[in-house]
């Protein structure tokens, strides 16, 4: 990722002012909605904002922030007189706090510097006593306390990043606190990547505190994602049905549908009143999580609707997803942790897939009914769309053009193979080589053929229902895992 020694770029690859926007429509409760509907022309006033009062989506995380240095002049040892660290630490709070904003979190910066390791001992104990919900740690110094106290940092328990500009730091000196869990060291000018470790901290946070409503069976019950501690809702699959058919249709819904046949390339088969069904399905579902006050859902979508006449939620699956609602297929719980993640870290929509071998072009092809438009973030225009049928030929869905030669990450949260009660995230980088034509092909109508890094045997790629989003994220996401203490697996 390019950028200047003050750092062009911002959190996750986006350019400043994207960041900044996908930030904006992230931050509180109010989501994309209000940033315009899935295509290019302004939001139809009929048309509801919507808003999440999940337990997640209303959380301000609270990090706690300090800089490190040795009391007076640097003198001969680094980073040496050349170096202004009054100036440095005036540029990096500005620019911890701009990131803070747009990402609503709270940074709670410490008025002066740690100046000897008797203060870091005193600020890590106060953090853990405040309950932080992570620590980050600036270093303006790389002698005496600066990177004992980044240690410590570290293994106190709260999750931690430590930036490290350029001139505080040997390898002697990251080496070995580098191999450490549960903490991330970023050595570098480029304030992109602390940045992005703020947005891991507010993210670690959201996980424990978000909510996911899962309609499926017929038991109402609370549990919680081990690990990631999202907070899993169950109710029963007659919450969603019953409530679908006591909800009459009505020019919202029109309006919704409408937006969505306007901002299409084409349209294929379907109707517009299947358009209309799908977007009493995106009403019905709004509604749920509004009930449950939760943060994202997802559904035994084929084992509920598929025996009714109920429109499948493949159209409000994507419309959630677009808006900033992590929105999960087949009430898979590993899928919709993916979701959650690549949303809460991203500041953008994924695609949940069923893997498919491509033997001729050693590639896998991601294929399903319900993918997002807005793949470039929130806020952000659409991708180009098609509206169809499910590959059913039932119900309309959106089929979204993925951009050939874009970098691409997969991620799959599955359970452990080495530690029992556990998970492991699956993570892939490649670019996409095109969008498969369904028909002749069978299967599902989004088709994204993907060729990935060093992939093995394409026939036994790891993992089902992973999650594709735009952008080369491998690093990123091993760093979460770092910080989270959760296996990785590179595939």
């Amino acid at each position: 990722m390019a950028a200047s020694r003050c750092g062009v770029k911002c959190s996750c690859g986006l350019s400043r002012r994207d960041f900044l926007r996908a930030g904006a429509c992230m931050a509180g409760a109010v989501l994309v909605g209000g940033c315009g509907g899935p295509g290019q022309a302004p939001r139809d006033p009929q048309i509801q904002q919507l808003v999440l009062n999940g337990p997640g989506s209303k959380l301000a995380p609270v990090v706690k922030v300090a800089f490190v240095r040795r009391k007076g002049p640097y003198g001969l040892r680094w980073p040496g007189a050349v170096y202004d660290g009054e100036a440095a630490r005036k540029m990096y709070t500005e620019k911890i706090l701009e990131t803070a904003k747009a990402i609503n979190l709270k940074a709670d910066i410490r008025p002066e510097p740690i100046f000897s390791s008797a203060e870091a001992d005193a600020w890590i104990a106060d953090a853990k006593a405040a309950g932080a919900d992570g620590l980050l740690v600036v270093l303006l110094d790389r002698q005496e306390h600066a990177w004992p106290t980044a240690g410590k940092a570290i293994d106190s328990g709260l999750r931690t990043v430590v930036f490290s500009p350029i001139g505080t730091a040997f390898t002697v000196n990251t080496a070995a606190p580098s191999k450490k869990v549960g903490g991330v060291i970023y050595s570098t000018d480029d304030f992109s990547q602390p940045a992005y470790g703020m947005r891991m901290l507010a993210a670690a946070a959201r996980l424990k505190a978000a909510r996911v409503v899962v309609i499926r069976g017929n038991e109402r019950k609370d549990t919680v994602h081990k690990q990631l501690g999202i907070n899993l809702r169950f109710v029963p699959a007659s919450t969603f049905t019953d409530l679908y058919n006591a909800t009459p249709e009505s020019d919202e819904m029109r309006a919704i549908a409408d937006e969505h046949l306007r901002g299409a390339t084409r349209v294929i088969g379907a109707a517009r009143q299947d358009v209309i069904n799908g977007a009493r399905s995106y009403v019905v579902a709004r509604t749920i999580l509004a009930k449950e006050e939760a943060d994202g859902i997802s559904m035994d979508c084929l084992g509920v609707l598929g025996p009714t006449k109920i429109a499948l939620p493949c159209l409000a699956w994507s419309r959630m997803n677009d808006e900033g609602v992590p929105a999960g297929c087949e009430a898979d719980l590993g899928a919709v942790a993916s979701h959650v993640i690549v949303q809460y870290l991203f500041a953008r929509p994924g695609f949940q897939v069923d893997p498919v071998g491509e033997t001729a072009r050693q590639a896998i092809i991601g294929s399903h009914c319900s993918c997002p438009t807005r793949l470039n973030g929130f806020g952000l225009p659409p991708e180009p769309y098609l509206v169809r049928h499910h590959h059913g030929e039932r119900d309309a869905t959106i089929q979204t053009l993925w951009r050939t030669g874009q970098d691409v990450t997969s991620l799959d949260v599955e359970t452990s193979a080495t530690k029992p009660g556990t998970y492991r995230l699956l993570i892939q980088a490649g670019k996409v080589l095109e969008n498969v034509s369904v028909p002749p092909s069978g299967g599902c109508v989004v088709a994204v053929m993907v060729k990935f890094d060093g992939a093995g045997d394409v026939l036994s790629n790891p993992g089902f229902h992973q999650v594709y989003f735009y952008g080369n994220y491998k690093q990123h996401l091993l760093d979460f895992c770092r910080l989270m203490d959760i296996e990785a697996v590179v595939a």
